[in-house]
């Protein structure tokens, strides 16, 4: 029969484990330097991201595809200034798209970071 400690000991195992194996890298945006409401650039801090799309405050769809540039930055030019905050589409390189909703303000500031609720 187990001892309590054997008993403890195998708990305590599994207990770390599992948050070892739970532990995930939250997702951020840092908006890149020079943007501003109609100029966007992203840079996400994963590199397994294959499309981004922005969704504009208000709107139904995402409407617009940002295009990918060199160092992992996702860049978008308008002709008007964007409906702030912004919600962000992307696909998973693995598979499968992510929505973070009102990720970047309207008041943002560019060479800022800003955090989603999602971890990848």
């Amino acid at each position: 029969m187990a001892s309590r400690f054997s008993i403890m000991l195998a708990t305590t195992a599994l207990a770390t484990f599992f948050v070892i194996g739970s532990c995930t890298t939250p997702l951020t945006f840092k908006v890149g330097k020079g943007s501003k409401p109609g100029h966007l650039v992203l840079t996400p801090n994963i590199a397994t991201i294959s499309e981004v799309e922005i969704k504009e405050h208000g709107g139904d769809d995402f409407s617009f595809e940002l295009k990918e540039g060199p160092a992992g930055t996702w860049t978008l030019d308008t002709k008007a200034p964007l409906k702030y905050p912004l919600c962000i589409r992307f696909a998973i390189k693995s598979g499968g798209y992510r929505i973070a909703d009102d990720v970047i303000p309207e008041n943002f500031k560019a060479d800022t970071t800003y955090k989603t609720t999602l971890s990848i």
